[in-house]
């Protein structure tokens, strides 16, 4: 419910702002509102992976990589220097609990990922 509340807040907010500045502008905050949402529902999936990890353990590499995937978009679309420095907080992110899996770890600590997911959602949601 949070989530859509969110999700239709972002698009009354785009769309007031269509009067305020240009179609570029509106595009790249929407595209930053869509995939901040995607890296949420990933982190997500990546916290319920790490949970029932002994199941399946294949599922924490999945979700990293869409993980890596909307960071890829997110990266392609901004020249916002919070959110950059956002998205490389996350990638880092990644990229440690990626070595701690390859090393053996089945639950590895993921709250630096969801902490600068959190970071990426602050700065894509308008207002």
């Amino acid at each position: 419910m949070k989530r859509r509340r969110s999700i239709a807040l972002a698009v009354a907010t785009a769309a007031a702002l269509t009067g305020l500045v240009g179609c570029g502008a509106l595009d790249k905050a929407m595209d930053c509102v869509k995939t901040a949402d995607a890296i949420a529902t990933s982190v997500d999936k990546l916290s319920q992976a790490v949970s029932s990890a002994s199941n399946d353990p294949t599922q924490i590499e999945e979700a990293l990589n869409s993980i890596d995937t909307e960071l890829g978009n997110l990266k392609n679309t901004t020249d916002n220097a919070d959110l950059s420095k956002a998205v490389d907080d996350l990638t880092k992110g990644v990229d440690t609990v990626r070595t701690a899996v390859k090393n053996g770890d089945a639950t590895p600590d993921i709250k630096p990922i969801t902490d600068a997911a959190t970071e990426v959602g602050k700065v894509c949601t308008p207002g």
